[in-house]
């Protein structure tokens, strides 16, 4: 597995404090009496993503952003992959002096409609064409680093929570997949398209749907194409909630609220349901070879097929088309 230690900080220096090391397990000592954890969040200066904290509830709310179609660009992934790290760093920084700084995190979307349509459809059209494996490779081994690390919690005691407000497509289907809870509004899509240009999702979304419902369930919905509404997954046991359109903030607080002194043994279930039934990393980097694989061998009407796909999510970079491109 990838190690993130290499990502630099943007944390500012504060008077009488040190900054937190992202480079090493040594931490400087700090203060943290007087520089608060959610001062530390507001602090980092990221393009495609936004981290508020909420000191209250514990909770850090992590908001992807993108300019053009909402999809996990390579410059999208290594900051949700920095926001990992920093979220570890911090956690152990802030201990002992709070053995949980971290309760809850809640990974949510700015973008109106649209949660993430998934992956860089223009990328895989020009490194296929390239036949450049070790890119495809790159990009979707940096796919599961961060769905891995957000499916195990980076190994802290945080629990996830999958905020679904639009549009959950093929990747970022995966992503609420890999959460432990997901809260969606009933107008919210989620589907596995990749089918339709002739490939198939593989960065997880076998190994989690597989484990949420039937195998012979899980194969149909990556072999259909189709989408599913909020209430669909509902009732199939995937999706936890599902509230009125707008009503998704509050139904997230309220849940944590809620469950905030349940923490320990709903975040101890969540992690024994994840020894009970894993999903080992070294499984989906398996998956990711065999989709690699399947990416190189799509002919030139596949990719043409892409193509119109990805045109069809470019509107989506325009607010007004956003609702109506699907």
């Amino acid at each position: 597995m990838s190690d993130l230690t290499g990502h630099r900080s943007n944390f500012p220096s504060f008077s009488g404090t040190t900054k937190p090391s992202l480079k090493s397990n040594a931490h400087p000592a700090m203060d943290v009496s007087t520089v608060s954890i959610a001062q530390q969040f507001a602090s980092v200066q990221l393009n495609w993503v936004d981290l508020e904290f909420d000191e209250t509830n514990k909770a850090l709310w992590l908001y992807m952003k993108s300019e053009g179609r909402p999809c996990f660009t390579p410059e999208l992934l290594g900051e949700l992959a920095q926001s990992q790290a920093v979220m570890k760093r911090l956690f152990e920084t802030y201990q002992p002096a709070d053995p949980c700084p971290i309760n809850f995190k809640v990974v949510a979307s700015r973008i109106p409609g649209v949660y993430n349509l998934g992956g860089d459809l223009n990328l895989f059209i020009q490194l296929i064409r390239e036949k450049n494996r070790e890119k495809l490779h790159r990009y979707a081994v940096d796919c599961i680093d961060v769905v891995y690390r957000n499916a195990v919690s980076s190994n802290l005691p945080i629990i996830t929570i999958g905020m679904i407000q639009g549009d959950a497509l093929g990747g970022g289907f995966e992503t609420a997949l890999s959460c432990d809870v997901i809260i969606a509004e009933k107008q919210a899509k989620f589907g596995l398209p990749e089918v339709l240009f002739n490939l198939f999702p593989g960065m997880g979304a076998y190994s989690f749907l597989s484990r949420m419902v039937d195998g012979r369930v899980a194969e149909k919905m990556l072999m259909s194409g189709r989408l599913y509404s909020a209430e669909e997954l509902h009732e199939m046991g995937i999706v936890h909630e599902v509230v009125e359109e707008g009503q998704a903030p509050f139904a997230v607080q309220q849940y944590i609220t809620k469950n905030s002194r349940k923490h320990t043994a709903h975040s101890a279930i969540y992690r024994a349901g994840r020894t009970v039934q894993p999903v080992s990393y070294e499984e989906l980097i398996d998956v990711v070879e065999i989709w690699v694989d399947a990416a190189l061998s799509l002919s030139d009407q596949d990719l043409k097929k892409m193509e119109r796909l990805t045109k069809a999510q470019d509107r989506l970079g325009t607010p007004s088309v956003r609702k109506q491109a699907f």
